[in-house]
């Protein structure tokens, strides 16, 4: 970060020049929620520049714990750790909702000095500029990526002057909240769209056909079939072929970016899938349990495991008919009546899905219905990208402004501000300087107190929290 050009009054610094740095309570089974329990803050009540204060846990508290972690407003709380990348560090400020708050072990606590604003903190770490210093430095263990207090602190943060740290942190907030209802718009309308998907598959499919239409079960529509189970021993063998499972079959989709491969020595022409097999997953979580996907032809010479079910159709039936219906129980959450749960898995039974219904119409009425429902669909999709581009957009635009935000490019810099390398100084120069005993009107003399007093925590709101004065000791 440092050598990169900043603006007249701006300088770069470490995260330890400008605030303290320090991390939470370890909860210890020798912790109890009795009665002198304490509001107790946890990586679930953290998000991106917002706090979930719904469901607050309680902690027991020992001597001096209060003191030491009573967070304070300003107080930044950042996520030590993670299973996705683009969620390290993530962080809120805390604006006192409730008093005598602590946090965990698992946050790190950041409290801004007199030269940074926690509004202007809150904002520059929730940035790309930060989120890419945290990804190259987050260490990952089985999967969790990971931070620590002596990484943050070399975190490097650009720190315009305090009167320009204000005009920023005010501008940002007016265009994000735009920008944040344009995102909350387009959302809402993509949940309209799946509302409408699911109306097409209930329609064109209705759960009491026409009096015309047969009623039949899946095992009357066609043939269903359990793929090949995996095991060690055909991991090599003379015959490896490549095979589906559970990870390559969507709604409609094969993702074949992942095809793994066994031995089928002897048994690949019995699990060797064709063009207009439907694929549906056995083993899913409950919501997703039966998601079907039409297999055309693609990709080549593949066979199937145990955690998919093959439906073949009977001439009397279109492949792409039976797609819709198996859609249209999906959607219906019709196959949820029939699963049995294990370890948090969902499984659908051969068994157990022969026994669904599946109406069968004559095969112009079919094909007539599957052509209707590909129009619709199309009609959805084309929106659905519409809607998609713009998410992807103001994405985009949200990374532009903050990054043009923190080089100095999105509010004028006023020469008349003091500049944060002035400021650095002085308050650096007055830490030098000792505390001087205070009397009392008795005369005896008492230490400038340093604790922090016990919180009386206001209401949240989003005013900002008065800037410390530089006559105030600075941490370290």
């Amino acid at each position: 970060m440092r050598g990169t050009e900043l603006p007249a009054g701006w300088t770069w610094v470490s995260l330890d020049q400008v605030a303290d740095v320090s991390g939470g309570i370890q909860k210890q089974q020798k912790r109890r929620p009795v009665d002198n329990a304490y509001p107790f803050l946890r990586v679930a009540n953290v998000g991106r520049g917002s706090l979930d204060l719904s469901d607050v846990h309680r902690i027991e508290l020992f001597e001096g714990e209060l003191e030491r972690f009573r967070l304070q407003r300003g107080d930044l709380l950042v996520v030590e750790g993670n299973g996705s990348p683009d969620q390290i560090g993530r962080a809120a400020a805390w604006l006192g909702g409730i008093p005598d708050a602590v946090h965990q072990n698992h946050l790190i606590r950041v409290r801004p000095g007199g030269a940074l604003l926690w509004r202007y903190l809150e904002l520059v770490w929730n940035s790309p500029l930060v989120a890419d210093q945290l990804l190259s430095v987050a260490q990952s263990s089985s999967g969790l990526y990971t931070l620590s207090t002596s990484k943050l602190k070399r975190v490097e943060l650009p720190v315009p002057p305090l009167e320009e740290q204000q005009r920023i942190a005010e501008s940002l907030e007016v265009l994000i909240s735009h920008l944040d209802s344009a995102v909350s718009t387009l959302e809402s309308s993509r949940r309209r769209l799946e509302g409408l998907r699911k109306t097409v598959f209930l329609d064109l499919v209705p759960e009491e056909p026409p009096t015309d239409w047969r009623r039949a079960t899946v095992e009357e529509a066609g043939t269903v079939e359990l793929g090949r189970a995996r095991h060690p021993d055909w991991h090599n063998g003379p015959e490896m072929r490549p095979y589906l499972r559970v990870a390559n079959v969507f709604e409609d989709r094969i993702d074949a970016s992942d095809v793994m491969e066994m031995d089928f020595t002897g048994l690949f022409e019995r699990y060797k899938l064709h063009d207009g097999d439907v694929l549906l997953n056995e083993g899913q979580s409950p919501h997703l349990v039966g998601r079907p996907a039409l297999y055309r032809g693609y990709p080549e010479n593949v066979a199937f495991t145990n955690s998919l079910l093959r439906f073949k159709a009977n001439p009397d039936v279109l492949p792409e008919w039976a797609l819709m219906v198996f859609r249209r129980h999906l959607h219906a959450r019709r196959f949820m009546r029939e699963v049995r749960i294990t370890t948090n898995i969902a499984h659908l039974s051969a068994k157990r899905l022969k026994v669904i219904e599946f109406p069968i119409p004559s095969l112009e009425v079919q094909k007539e219905r599957v052509a209707r429902c590909d129009e619709l669909l199309s009609g959805l999709a084309a929106i659905d990208r519409v809607v998609d581009g713009n998410l992807k957009r103001a994405k985009a635009l949200r990374k532009a402004l903050l990054r043009r935000a923190f080089s100095g490019g999105l509010v004028d810099q006023n020469p008349a501000d003091e500049p944060a390398p002035t400021l650095l100084s002085r308050i650096q120069a007055e830490r030098a300087v000792p505390s001087k005993p205070k009397r009392t009107r008795r005369g005896s003399t008492v230490l400038r107190e340093t604790s922090t007093a016990k919180s009386t925590a206001p209401a949240p709101d989003h005013s900002p929290a008065p800037a410390l004065s530089v006559q105030q000791e600075f941490p370290l």
